[in-house]
């Protein structure tokens, strides 16, 4: 029999969306300040040349600096107050999270601090961002003085003003993410990433008809790319609503004169723990030689750095070494991430304590042992996955030839944060639909 909470699902048509007047408050705050984001994307930093900047990047695009761009979606090529995005405070984040699980300080705040301990994390979170922003806009200023004829007047001035506007771009996206997060619908931070990828597509899209009018892309190659995306998109959503559901069951205990207990609940362990950062970490790691090599002509070099070039020329996108290096980096940053993230000896002592055990398990360390049996295969399927995923773009691109501009890191990021800002405008409505029901229970008690 369906419990309530399904009836109501069930129930939730375009009519209760009409009433859900909060719901709608929370929409048009999120649209507004989406509205809000993408404007900052267009204003450039003073005293820089757009086009000359622009010219310049182009020659930079399949690099790191091209990944970055996608995500902020043109920002980095525009030099824009927002061109950093939010990448300093996921970098903060990651961070703090890492060292939440090594250093015994923060371990205590996030184990036993409660509520407190996570705002004091979060505090740390801010002020590490703060320093990364820095570092980051200190090190482009630096970058655009020394570039000649990107800076109409480089100096001490130009590099003050550039940093303090990026870095306060930043703090500002992460004050907006933050207010969409509590106001608005959905995680505000992966929002706003989501926006940033959204918003090239259709620029990609004329991009890919162009050259398809143009013979120099054919149809079937159009028509394979668009089925690619289709089948990888039902690929993901399949696989990240996918989850191994241990049962667990809670022992009947005497409570004065009655029993209690005997419930069993369901612990639920995702297929991909690690989420969109394995791709990220593996992206980022392999694009970054490429990216400072494109900054340093091979004239430059020392004698015994002249091998570079050709090196890193092999870690292109499409490129055979890239695609091994990669897909051996995802697989790595998904176990190491997933060891991060969730831990099975925290888990069985939770389960422990609240009397909770999983039926033919001991309690303790052989439940730690049996829940890292567990998720180790369920990440080796994960990473398979994602590893998947983001090669198969990479193989368009290497051996078929088709200019495939979305990659898998991206796919993964706008499905995912789709499902995730759908998931939570339904528990708007079913908060509603509860509300409603409420208040017609105490219409009824009160007529009686």
């Amino acid at each position: 029999m369906a419990s309530a909470a399904e009836q109501l699902a069930a129930n939730m048509n375009f009519g209760s969306f009409a009433k859900a007047t909060e719901l709608h408050k929370r929409i048009w705050f999120t649209l507004m300040a989406m509205v809000v984001y993408r404007l900052g994307t267009y204003i450039p930093i003073p005293g820089i040349d757009p086009v000359a900047f622009q010219a310049a990047f182009s020659g930079q695009a399949k690099g790191i600096l091209g990944m970055f761009n996608m995500f902020s979606g043109g920002a980095v090529e525009r030099m824009a107050i927002f061109a950093l995005n939010v990448m300093p405070y996921i970098s903060a984040s990651i961070i703090v999270q890492l060292m939440g699980s090594v250093y015994p300080p923060w371990e205590k705040l996030r184990k036993e601090g409660g509520e407190a301990g996570r705002k004091t994390l979060n505090q740390y979170t801010r002020y590490l961002t703060v320093v990364l922003a820095v570092m980051q806009s200190f090190g482009i200023a630096v970058s655009l003085s020394q570039s000649p004829g990107l800076v109409e007047n480089p100096g001490l001035f130009f590099i003050v003003a550039t940093v303090v506007t990026l870095t306060g771009g930043t703090m500002f996206l992460m004050w907006l993410g933050e207010q969409i997060t509590s106001r608005g619908v959905g995680n505000g931070i992966s929002l706003i990433i989501f926006a940033g990828i959204v918003a090239v597509l259709p620029q990609y899209i004329f991009q890919s008809l162009e050259l398809t009018r143009t013979g120099a892309m054919n149809v079937g190659a159009l028509f394979l790319m668009v089925v690619l995306v289709i089948v990888v998109t039902v690929a993901i959503v399949f696989m990240e609503r996918s989850q191994r559901r241990l049962l667990v069951q809670y022992p009947k205990r005497q409570q004065g004169n009655r029993m209690v207990g005997g419930d069993t609940s369901f612990l639920p362990l995702k297929i991909n723990t690690s989420g969109v950062i394995p791709p990220i970490f593996a992206s980022s790691l392999l694009l970054l030689p490429a990216t400072v090599m494109g900054f340093a002509a091979t004239a430059d070099l020392p004698e015994w750095l002249q091998w570079m070039p050709g090196i890193v020329g092999q870690l292109q996108h499409g490129q055979p070494l890239f695609m091994v290096l990669y897909g051996a980096l995802i697989v790595f940053f998904c176990f190491f991430y997933t060891s991060v993230v969730f831990n099975p000896d925290d888990t069985a002592e939770n389960l422990r304590k609240y009397g909770g055990f999983l039926p033919g398990i001991r309690p303790g360390k052989r439940t730690a042992e049996y829940l890292d049996f567990v998720l180790t295969r369920l990440t080796v399927i994960g990473a398979a996955y994602i590893t998947l995923v983001c090669l198969l773009p990479e193989a368009m691109i290497g051996f078929m030839n088709i200019q495939f501009y979305m990659g898998g890191t991206s796919l993964l990021i706008v499905v995912s944060v789709t499902m995730d800002t759908v998931a939570q405008i339904q528990s708007h409505l079913l908060a509603h639909q509860y509300e409603g029901l409420i208040k017609k229970s105490k219409l009824r008690g009160g007529r009686r």
